[in-house]
């Protein structure tokens, strides 16, 4: 084990000394900035707050974009007439039909419950007697 040396002049050693001093201030500023919570938790709450306002102002930004857009895409179509579609045949028949069997499903359930509201238990054990 080597023993660090010492310098021979005064003044040698006072640099040394102050260069010393100043790496320990920077160590126990390093150490108090750790130890300091309350600071800690308010940095990390501003960088957050930081970051959270640039992802709205981009999220604002891109909306507004999309938007204009659609205003103009929108303006278009009302512009051409040619590009709008009537419904084609097929889906039309498929509505009427669902529609027709919907009426058939719920006229069939309601007659069912009307006829077990007439058939009451006693009636239809006196037509099994």
């Amino acid at each position: 084990m080597t023993s660090p040396q010492i310098p021979a002049q005064p003044h040698q050693l006072r640099e040394e000394i102050e260069h010393t001093r100043a790496e320990l201030g920077d160590t126990v500023e390093a150490l108090a900035a750790k130890t300091d919570i309350k600071t800690r938790a308010r940095q990390a709450l501003s960088d957050t707050a930081g970051r959270t306002r640039q992802q709205l102002s981009a999220a604002t930004t891109t909306t507004l974009r999309a938007a204009s857009d659609a205003k103009q895409r929108a303006a278009t179509v009302s512009r051409n007439p040619t590009v709008r579609r009537a419904l084609p045949p097929t889906a039309i028949a498929a509505a009427v039909a669902a529609l027709i069997g919907t009426a058939i499903v719920v006229s069939r359930q309601r007659r069912a419950a009307a006829r077990r509201a007439r058939l009451k238990p006693a009636s239809w054990l006196r037509r099994y007697r």
